[in-house]
């Protein structure tokens, strides 16, 4: 009954994320642009971490990606997903980052104290032990995501962090479905052996199980 009052009035909602994006572009809208900062501003920090492995650095980076959403706002076309756009632009200033890493030969993991909170693994309270057991695994796979070549880290990233369907990747990629299906095998594969590195005395079929269970 609410979700369909609700329905019935979309302004109480706000508007959708393309409605936003559409008064940004047209009206240059502050407040429309502060709707999708507002929704948006924290899954792309997220991203940001994860494709970096560098907490402050995302930060930075977020802030930039949306520098950039306002600066290339006449781009953005109205019959595309704005979700698309953001993360587009997100992903390209994080492989920004890596290359210019590359370039000053650094190593882009994150500093050795940070606890791997940023990777939220479990919904539920869980024992003490089984806290201790799934954040050494948060922050193994943490380590293990950030040796993976980046056009493997960001499937991984966007599907099983951020929830997106293999599809809509695929748009955010402007690649083929399929090659993102491979990618991500290819990844998950990567991950497995990096993890039995980890674990070396662990059987053979270990390293998929906590990849399936970390990741």
């Amino acid at each position: 009954m609410i979700r369909s009052l609700l329905q019935s009035w979309p302004g109480l909602l706000g508007p959708s994320d393309e409605q936003a994006m559409w008064r940004v572009q047209t009206q240059d809208d502050p407040a429309a642009f502060a709707t999708l900062m507002r929704r948006w501003q924290e899954p792309i920090r997220r991203l940001c971490e994860r494709m970096t492995g560098d907490h402050h650095r995302a930060e930075d980076l977020a802030q930039e990606a949306f520098t950039r959403v306002f600066a290339r706002r006449k781009d953005y076309q109205p019959q595309g997903k704005f979700s698309t756009f953001l993360w587009r632009i997100a992903l390209n200033l994080c492989h920004d980052e890596l290359r210019r890493r590359r370039r000053r030969a650094e190593m882009p993991f994150a500093d050795e104290g940070d606890d791997g909170e940023c990777f939220p693994l479990v919904s539920h309270e869980p024992s003490p032990a089984t806290q201790i057991e799934v954040r050494e695994c948060a922050v193994k796979v943490r380590d293990a995501l950030q040796r993976l070549p980046s056009h493997y880290r960001e499937v991984v990233v966007l599907r099983h962090y951020e929830g997106l369907k293999f599809r809509e990747i695929a748009e955010v990629l402007d690649v083929p479905e399929g090659t993102v299906k491979s990618r991500m095998a290819e990844a998950l594969d990567q991950l497995a052996v990096r993890l039995k590195e980890f674990n070396p005395s662990a059987g053979a079929s270990a390293p998929r199980t906590q990849t399936a269970q970390c990741v």
